[in-house]
């Protein structure tokens, strides 16, 4: 004699559907308290922009010969950390000095650690070493010279982590863009403060 099979039950479904409901509030539940912790982190923390101007600017050792410039470039760059509890690590900071599309000298600046509220100075030499100049800028340069100085455009590429308290981000790239720095080829008392663009 023949039996019917007995049919599988669904009581293993709704359980499923359960456990899957479960992690998914907990996972929203996680979303919203990190995301709630972001927030008061900012609101307490309400970070500024890093202010930067370059305070002084001069041009030593100028040689313009059959197109290949040397020159020593030589920057007072002032960094103000305008924030009450954020501080900075640069970890690395790349220096260049470009005229309109070219870029005449380049170094490094050493690291260093800028507390909350601190302005801090930084002296950049860059050295440009027969540098070959393209199209019209030996001519553009020369008859910039004659007038006392030549605009150039300082560009500082930074490496940094920001600190609060005992806690570290990740570190992150900071462009600081220095444009229409005007640079005499002897220091002047009457240097004009150029201020600069930040860009995270």
């Amino acid at each position: 004699m023949a039996y019917p099979e007995p049919q599988p039950t669904n009581a293993a479904r709704p359980r499923h559907s359960k456990l899957l409901r479960c992690i998914a509030i907990i996972l929203l539940a996680l979303i919203v308290l990190v995301g709630l912790a972001v927030l008061i982190t900012w609101l307490v923390v309400r970070p500024k922009r890093i202010e930067y101007t370059v305070e002084d600017a001069s041009i030593h050792n100028f040689n313009l010969t059959d197109n290949h410039l040397n020159a020593t470039f030589n920057f007072a760059i002032r960094s103000y950390n305008p924030n009450s509890r954020v501080s900075i690590y640069y970890d690395s900071i790349d220096a260049s000095v470009q005229y309109k599309d070219q870029t005449l000298a380049f170094n490094v600046v050493d690291p260093f650690f800028q507390p909350h509220g601190n302005v801090t100075r930084l002296d950049v030499k860059l050295t440009a070493q027969y540098v070959p100049l393209s199209g019209s800028k030996p001519k553009d340069i020369s008859h910039e010279r004659s007038s006392g100085g030549i605009e150039i455009i300082v560009l500082l590429k930074a490496r940094i982590r920001f600190r609060v308290g005992a806690w570290k981000s990740k570190d992150r790239t900071l462009i600081i863009w220095c444009p229409h720095v005007l640079v005499r080829y002897s220091r002047s008392n009457n240097f004009p403060r150029t201020y600069c663009d930040t860009e995270l």
